[in-house]
């Protein structure tokens, strides 16, 4: 059982999981059920603060954004995914050099 947490500091948690997930199995690979095991939380728990796969995987890249993942930046912009989009020219300019190192 997963202990209580403010809303905020859940849907953290969640998405430090989820960047994980992605960083691991690539963005568009992303599951509810991986996201779960890897926050250790229970699916439901993923649903109530993101509704949709979409919501999700919208979040997800916008802390990658935020946070500066660079792998999961740069596979949303090859998905031309619209919130990868708006990076920084200087991010997605780093984020794309980093799938060459």
């Amino acid at each position: 059982m997963t202990a209580k947490l403010k809303p905020a500091d859940r849907k953290k948690q969640i998405l430090d999981g989820a960047l994980n997930v992605a960083s691991l199995v690539g963005y568009q690979n992303v599951t509810r059920d991986a996201v779960a095991t890897a926050a250790g939380v229970s699916t439901g728990l993923i649903n109530l603060h993101f509704s949709t796969m979409a919501q999700l995987k919208r979040d997800i890249m916008r802390a990658a954004v935020k946070r500066e993942v660079l792998s999961v930046i740069a596979q949303g912009l090859a998905a031309h995914d619209a919130h990868a989009r708006k990076a920084s020219e200087d991010l997605k300019r780093r984020a794309l050099a980093s799938l060459t190192v």
